[in-house]
């Protein structure tokens, strides 16, 4: 497990997917995209990049916590996708089985630990970037809750 481990952290040493990560990726949207294919938690969130002002997908993993559903960023503050979700105050697009326009919320850092342990059951692919076991108590969580951001699933209502 330790080797896939250090496989999974090799593919985005950087801090951002390398060659092999982002064709991972592309095959993974469209695995998630397509219906039946994956976990219903599995999704392509579209955002608009910031720089490029076009739509980039990024295979997230839903986590459901106490009613609500969030996104976390396996690898922390550095991740694009979360610099372009906060340069869109938040908008963005759930894609799996068809589209869903949501607004993306900042989760305060005192309110992610449990979150993100959540996110740890419930995303094995994520694992080797957070630095705490998933089945560690909730308060090794808090120590560093500040380095990976949560956002809140708020989903647009249509017309």
């Amino acid at each position: 497990m330790q080797r896939l481990y250090g496989i999974k952290r090799w593919l985005y040493r950087t801090g951002r997917p390398g060659r092999i990560a982002k064709a991972l990726n592309t095959v993974n949207d469209r695995l998630y995209s397509a219906a039946g294919v994956s976990p219903k938690r599995a999704v392509t969130l579209v955002v608009t990049g910031r720089k490029t002002g076009h739509d980039v997908r990024v295979p997230v993993v839903i986590a459901s916590f106490e009613g609500e559903q969030y996104l976390v960023s396996m690898l922390g503050s550095r991740s694009n996708w979360v610099a372009n979700v906060r340069a869109t105050h938040g908008r963005a697009t759930l894609r799996r089985d068809g589209d869903t326009s949501v607004i993306l919320t900042d989760v305060p850092v005192n309110d992610r630990a449990p979150i993100i342990r959540r996110y740890l059951e419930l995303a094995p692919g994520a694992r080797p970037h957070i630095p705490v076991d998933r089945r560690a108590p909730v308060a090794d969580f808090e120590a560093i809750a500040n380095d990976y951001p949560v956002f809140r699933i708020n989903r647009q209502r249509q017309p």
